[in-house]
């Protein structure tokens, strides 16, 4: 069977974007808490969608580089010639917020009776925890060299795809043409010449800046996607995220990569999962996953991606053929596009881009001119037509451009979107060591929907108590003495379940530590119990087992933890890319 394979791999350097966790808002009251919160999960390494069609295999690939753009350097191996289109980075953005993990819980405090019948909360009673807060077929070789198949410019990229010749002569030829080639890169180039691969080879344009690096759209035939890590482990990280979209018609899983589900009770909660990608990294390097496993985020309806954040039926470069250049910064601001504002209290950040690319279409075609700041200019432009460069303005160019790179990818994107039915989030983190196998997917039906995250409930009773009551009956109780998540030992399993999902065949379970987590939860759980039991009458209180009705409290979010609140989402980061090798860590 025909697989389909996409390698992002090259010598890019990647952008590092700090991403902060929001805070916890107050619903209302004091026993109930916000609810889920998106984690702190950044997208460092490679973010891949893949449209599957049963006949080709259409891969969305974001880029992340910061450096000189004179060094940038891509080089992607395929099984067959691709069409290469622009991509659309806002799709990512709907991709990754859409449906990243959302951990957190709602909060109850039972209501506790003395002898006389006085009713008051636990708390008054030194009920045990602290509360808790929490801020994603070409030829073979030989034969005098590669051969230039295809060439393409693709927005701000040169793409050149090569065929022929052996690994060495693939890499010489990249050197030659001032790619940015890693020199122990061609015995990995030689899986991929063996298999009759063709290389896609792809820089910036002569001129065009790091700033307007956007998302490629490869379109090839193929059946079944793979990430060939194998190349990309010339320039991976330790433990470098590899995240992996899926739009179709059914659940995607893994074919030769284990499938992990992580322990609930290795995830920390109490601050609503930001250890998230730990419990991922550790749980993968399981025995038996050995490294090599995803972990599912999400599986459902694809319309948890919202199509508002990355597609504007307004979006028309018609408007932009025979505009007049002081009009378009006005025209743009009736898409919803750029807003700039002159004589503000801070001239250099006054002008606001709703898309990536405006702002570098902009510098190519009405740059700002010295001694002015894009505020003043673009805000202005009226009042400095004058000082427009005339010699970088073209209307008809400009139009193109934009048609080009933001109004076509968004359509297309809300087309595939539309379309298709069923999205799968996948996860791993993975070390170049590790990389030395390409995981391949295909379709699963019948599979259950995996939804992005979970809430607890983290309940207080008048013994003592604190435990966080998650799903299938796992009851965690936090350490009476900190009111915080247990500290495990090597004892308890990262990993819940490990399985694998042949091709042609049903699901095996590989590994299942249900009892042994049962075991180690029962424990600790009895180390960390109150003074009493819930019910029971002790030092004249007694646990009603009500909950404590609390005035003011917003009708969204239910005392008792019955209602869960809306998940906060807050746009991911990128990660860089080096080399380094993984240390293991276990506890």
């Amino acid at each position: 069977m025909r697989r389909s394979h996409l390698a992002i791999a090259g010598t890019a350097l990647a952008l590092m974007i700090a991403a902060k966790s929001q805070p916890a808002q107050a619903c209302g009251g004091t026993f109930c808490d916000s609810g889920p919160s998106a984690m702190p999960v950044d997208q460092s390494g490679e973010n891949v969608l893949f449209v599957m069609d049963g006949k080709t295999v259409e891969a969305h690939v974001q880029i992340q580089y910061e450096g000189a753009a004179e060094r940038f350097a891509w080089i992607v191996p395929m099984p067959k010639v691709p069409d290469v289109q622009v991509g659309s980075a806002l799709l990512f953005n709907a991709l990754l917020q859409g449906t990243v993990p959302s951990y957190g819980f709602t909060q109850q405090t039972d209501v506790c009776e003395d002898l006389s019948g006085n009713k008051d909360s636990a708390g008054n009673f030194g009920a045990g925890g602290a509360s808790a807060g929490g801020s994603g077929g070409a030829a073979g070789g030989g034969g005098g060299g590669p051969q230039v198949v295809y060439e393409k410019t693709v927005g701000a990229f040169e793409v050149v795809v090569l065929q022929g010749g052996t690994a060495d002569e693939v890499s010489k030829w990249l050197s030659d043409n001032s790619y940015q080639n890693a020199p122990n890169s061609a015995p990995i180039l030689k899986d991929y010449v063996d298999k009759n691969y063709v290389f896609v080879a792809i820089k910036l344009t002569a001129g065009a800046n790091s700033n307007e690096i956007h998302p490629l759209v490869f379109r090839y035939e193929g059946t079944e996607p793979c990430v060939p890590l194998k190349l990309t482990a010339v320039a991976a990280t330790e433990d470098m995220g590899v995240r992996t979209f899926f739009l179709g018609d059914d659940r995607v899983v893994p074919t030769n990569y284990k499938h992990v589900t992580i322990n609930p009770a290795r995830l920390d909660w109490s601050t609503m999962g930001q250890n998230y990608k730990q419990a991922v990294s550790r749980a993968v390097d399981s025995p038996v996953a050995n490294g090599k496993a995803f972990v599912t985020e999400y599986a459902g309806q694809s319309n948890v991606v919202s199509q508002f954040s990355f597609y504007n039926p307004g979006w028309n470069s018609t408007v932009f053929e025979t505009i007049d250049p002081t009009s378009v910064i006005d025209a743009l601001g009736n898409m919803g596009l750029a807003y700039c504002y002159g004589g503000g209290y801070n001239p250099e950040n006054d002008c606001q881009y709703s898309h990536p690319l405006v702002k570098p279409l902009l510098s190519q075609y009405l740059p700002v001119p010295a001694g002015l700041s894009p505020a003043e200019f673009y805000g202005s432009l009226k009042l400095y037509a004058d000082k427009i460069d005339v010699t970088k303005w073209n209307a008809t160019e400009f139009a193109a451009d934009f048609k080009l790179r933001i109004q076509d990818p968004a359509k297309h994107a809300a087309d595939i979107t539309s379309k298709w039915p069923y999205l799968t989030r996948l996860f791993t983190t993975i070390s170049p060591s590790e990389m030395n196998e390409d995981p391949e997917f295909h379709s699963q039906p019948g599979l259950d929907p995996v939804q992005p995250g979970a809430i607890g409930l983290r309940h207080t009773n008048c013994c003592g108590t604190t435990t966080m009551e998650l799903a299938d009956d796992v009851n965690v109780a936090l350490d009476k003495q900190t009111g915080t998540w247990p500290l495990w030992d090597s004892n308890m399993p990262w990993a819940d379940q490990i399985e694998e999902f042949p091709l042609n065949g049903d699901k095996i379970t590989l590994v299942d530590n249900k009892h042994k987590i049962a075991e180690q939860l029962s424990s600790w759980n009895a180390k960390n119990k109150g003074t009493c039991e819930t019910g029971a009458t002790k030092g004249g209180v007694k646990d009603t087992g009500d909950v404590l009705e609390t005035a003011g409290a917003v009708p969204s979010c239910a005392v008792g933890g019955q209602s869960p609140l809306t998940a906060s989402l807050f746009a991911l980061a990128a990660g860089s890319l080096g080399l380094l090798r993984r240390r293991r860590r276990r506890s």
